[in-house]
C-alpha cells in the first residue's frame, strides 16, 4: 500500500511525554496523525510521576522551613497540615495539564482517541473502545512503564504501590516502603517530611545502586537525621492485615513492622503485555521491552518505539528526546539518533543529589588515573537555622585528558546544579574551565569551581591518597 492508502501517516499508542510529544511534532509537519491514550493523557510523568511528585516534595519542605525561621529571627505559628487539601489541589494542577497535552495534539491537527489501542498487523491498529481497526504507514509504540510487584510474596496484594500513593484518602500515620531507588528514596523523604513514621527497606548493602558511593553514604546519614529508618540487606517476606486495619510486615531478619501502608518501589516493567506485538512483527526481550535499533525502529518495518517501553534509559527528557529525534528522521528526512550520553540526573530527596557523568568506580574502570575533588560542608543558611545537614560535591577529572568525566552533589539544589553541570560536561570542559570560571560568591555552588587542589587520586583501579 502506498503511504495515502493509509487512514494515518503516523499512529501514536501511548499519550505519555513522548507518544504526544510525537504525536503534536509529526502533525505540525502536516502529517496525518492518530494517538490513543487507554488512562489518561500526559502518562507517567505527568499523571502519576515526576509532576504531581515534585508537588509533593515542594509540600513536605515547609515543616523544616517553619523550624529553620526562628534562627533568622521570624516567630512562626504552630503549623498543621491538611493532606486532602494537598491532594485536591495537586489533582486541579494534574487535570489543567492533561488538558494542555490534548491540546498541543489537536492543535497541530492530530485526534486523540480514549482507548486502548493493540497492534492488530504490521500497518494496523485496533481501537478496543470503538471495536475498529485503523492503518498507518507508521505505528509509534510509547506505553511506557509500570510499578513492578514482588511476585511470590506472601500477602503482597496487600500493599500499594508508587501509582497509589497519590491518591490515598488519608494521610498515613506510619508506612513502610520497599526498595532503594529513587522512587522508593524520594517517596521516603516525602512522606518523612509531612510527617509520616517512614522505614525503608532495600535488600542491597547501601541504597540508590549506580549513584556516586559518597553520595549514596551521605544521603543515608541525612535521611536518618530526619527520622527515616533505613534498613538495608532485608527484605520483606510476607505482608499480613491486622485486625485495625494495618498492615504487619515481616522481614528477613524476622522482625515486624506494625504500619498504616506497605508500599513497593521496586522498580518498573514496561507495558507491553497484550499489545499484540507479535502479529506485527515485533520482537521483545524476555524482560518485556521492545527491541530497537539505534533510530528507535523495532524490528518490524512499520513499527517503532520510545521512552521507557524499551531499554535504553527511563527518564522523561531522554522518552522526549527520542520522540523528536523520531520525527526528525521519518518525517523532516533528517536522519538523528538519539544521544544517550552525558544525561544529567537528579533524585528529589532532601537534600536533593543531582549527578551528570560517571561515578567515581566507573570512571576508575575506563581511565588509568582520576583526580578526584572532594567538599563536604554546611550549607551558609544552615549556619543561623542551626539544622545539622551537610552538603557533598565531588567533581572526577580524567587524570591524562583533565576533562571533567563525573560531578555529582548532595545539595538542597541538587537537581538545579545537575541541568547546569550536564550544559558544561556535554560541552567537554576540562577541570582548568572549572578553575578558571568566576565565583559567584556566597553560594554552594562556587565550591565546583574553587576546589583547585585533588582530594585523593585512583590509580589503576586503587585510591592514592
Amino acid at each position: 500500500m502506498s503511504v495515502s492508502e493509509f487512514d494515518y501517516d503516523l499512529f501514536v499508542i501511548g499519550g505519555g511525554s513522548g507518544g504526544v510529544r510525537a504525536a503534536r511534532v509529526a502533525a505540525s509537519t502536516g502529517a496525518r496523525v492518530g494517538v490513543a491514550e487507554q488512562y489518561r493523557y500526559g502518562g507517567t510523568c505527568v499523571i502519576r510521576g515526576c509532576v504531581p511528585k515534585k508537588l509533593m516534595v515542594y509540600a513536605s519542605h515547609f515543616h523544616e522551613a517553619f523550624e529553620d525561621a526562628a534562627g533568622f529571627g521570624w516567630q512562626v505559628g504552630e503549623a498543621t497540615f491538611d493532606w486532602s487539601t494537598l491532594i485536591a489541589n495537586k489533582d486541579r494542577e494534574i487535570g489543567r495539564l492533561e488538558g494542555l497535552y490534548r491540546k498541543g495534539v489537536v492543535g497541530a491537527g492530530g485526534e486523540v482517541f480514549d482507548t486502548r489501542a493493540e497492534l492488530a498487523g504490521p500497518n494496523s491498529v485496533r481501537l478496543l473502545a470503538q471495536d475498529r481497526v485503523v492503518t498507518a504507514a507508521r505505528i509509534l509504540v510509547a506505553t511506557g512503564g509500570t510499578p513492578s510487584r514482588l511476585a511470590g510474596l506472601p500477602g503482597g496484594e496487600h500493599a500499594i504501590t508508587s501509582d497509589d500513593i497519590f491518591h490515598l484518602e488519608r494521610q498515613p500515620d506510619s508506612i513502610a516502603i520497599f526498595g532503594g531507588g529513587y522512587i522508593a528514596v524520594e517517596f521516603a523523604c516525602i512522606l518523612a517530611g509531612l510527617g509520616t513514621k517512614t522505614t525503608l527497606v532495600y535488600r542491597g548493602e547501601e541504597i540508590l545502586r549506580g549513584f556516586d558511593n559518597d553520595l549514596r553514604a551521605g544521603l543515608h546519614r541525612e535521611m536518618a537525621k530526619k527520622g527515616i529508618e533505613v534498613v538495608c540487606g532485608h527484605t520483606p517476606t510476607s505482608i499480613g492485615l491486622l485486625s485495625d486495619g494495618r498492615r504487619e510486615v515481616t522481614l528477613s531478619d524476622a522482625r515486624t513492622l506494625a504500619v498504616d501502608h506497605a508500599m513497593l518501589a521496586v522498580g518498573r516493567r514496561p507495558q507491553t503485555d497484550g499489545l499484540g506485538l507479535e502479529t506485527a512483527g515485533v520482537e521483545v526481550a524476555a524482560s518485556g521491552h521492545i527491541k530497537v535499533d539505534e533510530f528507535s525502529k523495532t524490528t518490524a518495518d512499520a513499527v517503532w518505539a520510545v521512552g521507557d517501553v524499551t531499554d535504553r534509559v527511563a527518564l522523561t527528557p531522554v522518552a522526549i528526546h527520542e520522540a523528536m529525534c523520531f520525527v526528525e528522521t521519518e518525517f523532516k528526512s533528517n536522519p538523528t539518533r538519539p544521544d544517550h550520553e552525558l544525561i544529567p540526573t537528579a533524585v528529589f530527596s532532601q537534600p536533593q543529589i543531582g549527578t551528570v557523568g560517571l561515578t567515581e568506580a566507573q570512571a576508575a574502570e575506563h581511565y588509568a588515573e582520576l583526580e578526584v575533588y572532594l567538599t563536604e560542608f554546611s550549607p551558609m543558611v544552615h549556619t543561623l537555622s542551626g539544622r545539622d545537614e551537610k552538603t557533598v560535591m565531588k567533581i572526577i577529572v580524567d587524570g591524562a585528558s583533565r576533562r571533567v568525566v563525573g560531578v555529582h552533589v548532595l545539595s538542597p539544589d541538587g537537581g538545579e546544579l545537575a541541568q547546569t553541570l550536564g550544559i558544561a560536561l556535554k560541552s567537554g570542559a576540562t577541570k582548568d574551565d572549572f578553575d578558571r570560571t568566576m565565583a559567584v560568591h556566597p553560594t554552594a555552588a562556587e565550591e565546583l569551581v574553587t576546589m583547585y587542589a585533588p582530594s585523593y587520586r585512583v590509580r589503576d583501579g586503587k585510591r592514592v591518597d
